[in-house]
């Protein structure tokens, strides 16, 4: 008699645990949705932004400002200021990246990991999600919403990625690596769908600086 109850417990510990990985799966999916919706209607975004690092015990590291813009389909434009001054643009195919204390610009393909970064999703391809990360929401109030990613390849930038939204305008992105440092950046005077010429997204830089390409 133990014996038999004791198999039935597994067996419904078994169900239990399929229905739950379903419902698990379809919550998922349901938030990928949710915030590919909220994605996709941002034709153009644009903002200042205050980035600061912090370690595994909390204590503040880095702090930058800068200003970011972006356009769907796949154009980018980042830039931070001194101390860290660094110039990102991507068109859609290859990201150049121009340290001008360096001297130096490396240009990388657009290839999949690359196009993971997460200030990415704000002009890369934001459909099927949930193919990439487990996606989780829950909302803060009536006008806060917030996302959770967590990356299902082992091979991923970052091990969560947390994006904040009020009234629909992305606030804040607190992204986690596989170091314990939690990377936050704030944004303000944010600007959506406004109209950016695609010049924006083209890069200058001095003759005579070192061009690295890597896979580009």
């Amino acid at each position: 008699m133990i014996r038999m109850f004791s198999g039935i417990l597994l067996v419904l510990a078994a169900t239990w645990s399929g229905v739950s990985q379903a419902d698990s799966a379809q919550a998922s999916r349901g938030a990928a949705e949710q915030l590919t919706s909220i994605l996709k209607s941002y034709e153009t975004y644009q903002a200042d932004f205050i980035q600061i690092v912090v370690n595994e015990n909390g204590s503040q590291v880095q702090e930058t400002r800068g200003s970011l813009k972006a356009k769907r389909p796949g154009l980018f434009y980042w830039e931070t200021g001194a101390p860290l001054s660094q110039f990102i643009v991507s068109d859609g195919d290859k990201v150049e990246v121009y340290d001008p204390d360096l001297e130096q610009v490396t240009i990388h393909s657009l290839d999949e990991r690359v196009q993971t970064t997460p200030a990415l999703l704000l002009s890369g391809e934001v459909e099927n999600l949930d193919e990439s990360y487990e996606v989780s929401v829950r909302d803060l109030g009536e006008s806060t919403r917030e996302f959770t990613l967590v990356p299902r390849s082992q091979d991923s930038l970052f091990t969560s990625l947390r994006l904040s939204f009020y009234d629909g305008e992305l606030q804040e992105m607190r992204m986690r690596d596989s170091l314990s440092q939690m990377s936050i950046l704030s944004f303000d005077h944010i600007e959506l769908n406004q109209a950016l010429d695609s010049s924006v997204f083209r890069l200058d830089y001095p003759e005579g600086v070192d061009v690295i390409r890597d896979g580009a």
